[in-house]
């Protein structure tokens, strides 16, 4: 049985040795319920240890201390601790008996802690240690930030994460076959492979047990059982079951994410179940080629993937199913299909989620090895924990049918010295030991074969590329043989609404070793395409040769979302990235629309910029459109002329002189009209809007309505400048969970009850409590008229 462990926490920030001893009093500690990230609640400051880079937030160490009752049966139980992540440096102890440390923020780990309980009140007490700073190029956040579980099984048992399901299929389409003979065209077989690895503490060593694997199809209708011999089980020993076959499966596909759920009982012979586990699963085949790139069920599809750090903007660090979920349908809708957890393993739900909604998955380990990117990283802790960390991803992911990847390394620095070979097999060697079904990648940068040491271990399966676009072409001449991926991509630079035309592409900043200067008093980078860091290139330099060639098998763009901290090319107050297709509230960029132009097949028309500047300027507007052979632009009705994508044009673009008014652009088919859009020359701020992206939510305490607020002109126009400060009140059952308007300089606290707006909007994230009713949002703002919003909760 496992069971949520997340309620009724204590916390303090702050250091105090005694905290681990049972007889502690802890009365004046605050009470809370994990997930829980402490540094997304304090203040910026310039001269926190984590600087600007992290996020300009405060760290530090932290305790957390819970009593609990242990299970009636737990001297005859096997009580297992588990927590999915802990940033970092996690020591715990039950009832004072150490357990153990675990220094990486981003491994999953537990500790069997039945011969430390008692009858009765036990205290578990964690100390968490986020001190040590630099650690990070980005916002780490610091705290118990994923979940924790309470898990009680016989002692004899599964082990955790202790099932491996191989899954696949073959078909006739194919001119494939199966032991049974030749398949039909049209004929499809799957195949499941389970594999089950067990725990024996019992006294009883020769009792025999048989092992039921029972699959059940997305319906809950069962479509396989197959039951072993009575056996033996030892302990830390394994059974693998050779192809268990499915007649006419349903494929998992990007598409149609078709999931299967694998259950695996341990029954006595007095046929009692000793322990059961469940895992789903996805039956579905990939391969990557090297001149005709990625296939999913033998399609060739580009993998078109966008890179994501772990944070959730004004949530901080702390797991929330609701608002990955948000972050993963924002991506969906501009056509994304691919997820790069930069640069760490993700939380499980993220996985979780990304198997539900169709997503492929480059799940990845580390960002650096032995050799360190800043002063108390990883590299501290790599020479004793890589293999334990690396292995406990892999257990815990493989069964996950979205992953199709596992990268072992993103930049690393071992690229540049002979340490790089050996470590490569070592990581590669691990990786393949636990699953030999997906290939092996590492972000590289060194585009020499012979001076990348990690390309010359000659143990990955795919070579994977970070940035350099103009390699793409004669990448199967350089490299003849090997499969490509573009790994990490762009680093374009933009601050949503805001717009400078200059007419050729900068480098923000132009090199590595010159001091920036280029910037503006705004703090922005134009969300015109424009900009990117000199490592970089803009999204549409990138997407243009990507799309080109077939021996790419696809690209993961850096970063789907604005992430906290890294924020180039500005200091302080710059405290969270420019790098998003989406900014951090959740807001697309206009850049966004040309990705969905081109990465969908839903009709799109987006023009940019807004219609509010000075009389007479020359503007530039753009237009990103698909589906459609070109677009009119008129402005007050008078038309300024058709335009249509010439070569690899992205977009299309008029100059235009400003004057007030409408500015309207028409989509055309074979002079059919296709698409109509608008935008209007706003007038002063007069009112606010309230839009919630889910009216109905879950009391549950942890669901949420992501409410977006505009501010709106009489006519109901968007403001595109407006700043005004707004107020928040909420009435009934739930609260704000935080606040956020995009803007990456912006020094307001993500935890208050107010928020600027930026150009024109702000967001406000409601939470549930556990009462059923109704959450009611009032907006309010000095000289406009406020809005009010209900959200209704129910279990």
């Amino acid at each position: 049985m496992r069971t949520s462990f997340n309620k009724d926490w204590k916390f303090f920030l702050g250091d105090d040795s005694a905290a681990k001893s049972p007889l502690y009093n802890d009365s004046k500690w605050r009470k809370l319920t994990l997930p829980h990230d402490w540094s997304i609640e304090g203040k910026f400051d310039e001269k926190n240890p984590a600087k600007p880079e992290g996020g300009g937030l405060p760290t530090g160490i932290g305790w957390y201390r819970k009593e609990f009752t242990a299970p009636a049966n737990f001297k005859d139980r096997l009580i297992t601790i588990e927590f999915d992540g802990v940033y970092k440096n996690s020591e715990v102890w039950v009832n004072g008996q150490y357990l153990g440390k675990r220094p990486y923020g981003y491994s999953s780990f537990s500790y069997e802690i039945s011969k430390f309980l008692k009858p009765g009140k036990n205290i578990i007490a964690v100390k968490v240690d986020n001190s040590a700073q630099p650690d990070s190029r980005w916002y780490s956040g610091s705290g118990i930030y994923r979940n924790v579980w309470l898990t009680s099984t016989a002692k004899v048992a599964i082990q955790e994460h202790g099932i491996f399901v191989k899954a696949g299929f073959v078909s006739g389409d194919f001119g494939e076959s199966t032991d049974v003979g030749n398949l039909q065209p049209g004929q499809t077989v799957g195949f499941v492979a389970p594999q089950v690895n067990f725990i024996n503490k019992s006294v009883d060593k020769i009792k025999k047990y048989k092992i039921e694997f029972t699959v059940q199809n997305q319906e809950g209708k069962q479509v396989l059982q197959h039951t072993t011999k009575e056996d033996l089980i030892e302990d830390s020993s394994g059974k693998i079951v050779s192809n268990l076959l499915i007649n006419k499966p349903e494929i998992w596909s990007v598409d149609r994410p078709y999931l299967y759920t694998l259950l695996v009982k341990i029954i006595d012979s007095e046929n009692k179940i000793i322990d059961a586990q469940s895992t789903t699963f996805g039956i579905r085949r990939f391969n990557f080629d090297a001149l005709k790139g990625f296939s999913l069920n033998g399609k060739p599809m580009k993998i078109l993937g966008v890179c994501l750090h772990h944070d959730l903007g004004a949530l901080g660090a702390a797991v929330n199913v609701r608002a990955m979920e948000r972050q993963l349908e924002i991506m969906k809708k501009m056509g994304v299909n691919a997820i790069r957890t930069a640069h760490n393993p993700p939380a499980p739900e993220f996985l979780d989620l990304c198997d539900k909604m169709g997503f492929l998955v480059m799940d990845e380990a580390f960002d650096m090895w032995a050799k360190k990117k800043t002063k108390n990283d990883y590299h501290l802790n790599f020479p004793d924990w890589h293999k334990r960390d690396l292995e406990d991803m892999i257990k815990r992911d493989r069964n996950h049918p979205s992953i199709i990847l596992w990268s072992i390394g993103n930049e690393i620095r071992e690229q540049f010295d002979s340490t790089g070979i050996s470590l490569t097999r070592e990581l590669v060697a691990i990786v393949k030991n636990l699953d030999k079904t997906r290939p092996v990648i590492s972000a590289l940068t060194e585009t020499k074969a012979e001076k990348n040491f990690i390309y010359q271990a000659n143990a990955l399966d795919i070579y994977g590329l970070n940035y350099n676009h103009k390699l793409y072409k004669d990448f199967p001449a350089n490299y003849p043989g090997v499969k490509f991926l573009a790994t990490e991509t762009t680093s374009a630079l933009e601050t949503r609404g805001f717009y400078d035309t200059a007419d050729t592409i900068r480098r923000w900043p132009k090199d590595g070793k010159t001091k920036f200067t280029e910037g503006n008093k705004e703090w922005s980078a134009s969300a015109y395409d424009n900009v990117s860091a000199y490592w970089g290139s803009t999204h549409e330099e990138t997407w243009k040769e990507a799309k080109k060639y077939d021996h790419v098998s696809g690209l993961f763009v850096w970063t789907g979302f604005d992430y906290l901290g890294e924020p180039l090319p500005y200091p302080w107050p710059a405290r969270s990235s420019y790098f998003g297709i989406v900014d951090l509230a959740g807001f697309p960029k206009d850049s966004y629309y040309m990705y969905q132009s081109e990465w969908t097949n839903k009709p799109v028309l987006h023009i940019l910029p807004h219609w509010n500047w000075e009389k007479g300027k020359s503007v530039e507007v753009w237009a990103y459109y698909n589906n459609a052979d070109e677009v009119e632009l008129y402005l007050n009705g008078k038309s300024l002329g058709k335009k249509s994508k010439q070569g690899d044009d992205l977009h299309v673009l008029w100059h235009v002189n400003f004057e007030a008014g409408t500015l309207k652009a028409v989509s055309r088919k074979n002079g059919k009209e296709v698409l109509v859009r608008e935008v209007k020359t706003a007038g002063a701020p007069a009112k606010i809007e309230l839009l919630a992206d889910r009216k109905n939510i879950k009391a549950d305490g942890k669901d949420l309505s992501f409410i977006t607020v505009r501010i709106l002109d009489a006519a109901g126009n968007v403001v595109p400048n407006a700043d005004n400060l707004v107020n928040f009140k909420v009435e009934g059952n739930g609260f704000i969970a935080g606040v956020d308007n995009g803007f990456q300089a912006s020094l307001e606290p993500f935890k208050a009850n107010y928020r600027k707006t930026f150009h024109g909007l702000c967001l406000a994230i409601l939470q549930s409590t556990e009462k059923t009713g109704t959450i009611k949002l009032t907006a309010a703002s000095a000289g406009l008229s406020s809005s009010s919003i209900l959200i209704h909760t129910a279990k």
